[in-house]
């Protein structure tokens, strides 16, 4: 067969290329392989949650929040003796051996139950004859911080999880040995599963339900609007109600024991100044209302980094302030006859202690007078002594109150594992 004519530069050019080619081909053959690429740099860790809102100016601060000691601390090893009170006061310990223990509930026949937060425990204490034994009633649970008894029933509250005991004084041993087991009542209850501010405080009612604060899952953002918030529920989970909104951190509140209305701490957002924005002691006198948070905290003060127009609008405003990062967890009315009168209707709030403060504040249970209706509220000190202002150093942490039948109350210390007894004698 024969090309035409015009075909012959065409095949020259194939042969040109195909010679090229080739010695393109032994070329590459003859040189090294190329270097790899360097590995890419491994993404920064996400800073805790506990630094979340920190600005850059701050981020080689040595603040960071303090590890709660997770074993037995003797009993000798706890400096009762500094522990002070007014006079005629007097502080005992009435139990120890329960580490990290914080909020208290006591059972129809005497029986004390504490839930925890690190170490994932619900302590159950009983008290035979002045003679008390600290047995570890459940375990394995996430931050198990809420306890509290109904009729003859102990509920658990472990950040999005809800178990009721039933039976639970009868049943300490069963429960124990999971030879029983609890009714979860998870689903009914539908709680966020956030870790951050998910631990909880409960209680129940005048009105015979069960509340549960829900934080926010945050130091200071817009929260979802599942969160930052006090619910109320039917014991059994169902007829679920917002009744607080604006609520960055409540673990403790009680019932005012004239009017019935709802009393709670909440704690202000970190990293926005060493002296606020304080705690707040806040009063609820209609469901449905806001106290602030992101926007507008302590006594209406604006938020330098989550902003919206007229922040304080409409706002509730607290009670009193509660101190700078001071950490104001449970708290109880006082209504026992032991104390002077002067006590009656007061109420009792144990601050936990601060860690996002330089010269730390709280680490005592401070006392609170206002009238029924949260006007002209005076905090002066109750407990204290946990703290050595001139060393800026702490030994113990107050954080729950609870008062006993015969009037005296009990404190928990969650540092030393112990629970203290505060009595009073003319």
């Amino acid at each position: 067969m024969t090309l035409p004519r015009s075909s012959a530069p065409y095949l020259a050019s194939i042969g040109v290329l195909a010679a090229l080619t080739a010695c393109t081909s032994v070329s590459l053959k003859d040189q090294p392989a190329p270097a790899p690429a360097p590995a890419a740099a491994p993404a920064a860790p996400p800073p805790p949650a506990w630094a979340q809102g920190r600005p850059d100016s701050m981020a080689n601060s040595p603040l960071s929040p303090h590890a709660p000691v997770l074993t037995v601390t003797t009993t000798e090893k706890i400096a009762l003796d500094k522990i002070k009170v007014p006079a005629g006061f007097k502080v005992e310990i009435w139990v120890s051996g329960a580490p990290g223990a914080r909020m208290m509930t006591r059972a129809e026949n005497g029986t004390l139950f504490v839930g925890t937060r690190a170490i994932g425990r619900v302590y159950a204490i009983t008290d035979a004859g002045g003679k008390r034994e600290v047995k570890v009633f459940a375990s394995g649970l996430t931050q198990p911080n809420g306890v509290v008894v109904k009729n003859g029933s102990l509920y658990v509250a472990a950040i999005n999880q809800v178990f009721r005991y039933d039976n639970a004084e009868k049943m300490l041993d069963a429960y124990a040995s999971k030879s029983a087991q609890p009714v979860d009542m998870t689903a009914a209850f539908d709680l966020p599963p956030h870790g951050h501010h998910g631990w909880k405080f409960l209680a129940v009612g005048p009105d015979n339900k069960l509340y549960i604060p829900v934080g926010a899952p945050c130091n200071i953002c817009e929260p979802p609007a599942t969160n930052a918030q006090i619910r109320r529920y039917n014991l059994d989970g169902t007829g679920m109600e917002v009744i607080a909104r604006g609520v960055r951190n409540s673990v403790g509140f009680d019932f005012h024991p004239q009017t019935g209305e709802l009393w709670f701490t909440d704690n202000g957002r970190d990293w926005a100044g060493e002296e606020g924005p304080q705690d707040e002691l806040n009063r609820i006198s209609k469901v449905g209302q806001n106290f602030g948070f992101p926007y507008c905290h302590a006594q209406g003060i604006v938020d330098p980094d989550i902003k919206k127009p007229n922040a304080c609008d409409d706002v509730t405003m607290p009670v009193t302030l509660m101190g700078p990062h001071a950490a104001a967890l449970g708290m109880r009315f006082y209504t026992g006859n032991m104390f002077p009168d002067e006590y009656k209707n007061s109420v009792l709030v144990a601050r936990h202690g601060s860690w996002n403060r330089t010269q730390k504040a709280g680490y005592d249970v401070v006392r609170v007078t206002a009238t029924p209706d949260g006007k002209n509220a005076q905090l002066t000190p109750f407990v204290t002594g946990f703290l050595d202002p001139a060393t800026n150093a702490f030994w113990g942490r107050p954080a729950d109150v609870l008062q006993m039948p015969d009037g005296s109350v009990l404190v928990s210390d969650e540092q030393n594992g112990a629970i203290y007894r505060v009595s009073y004698a003319k």
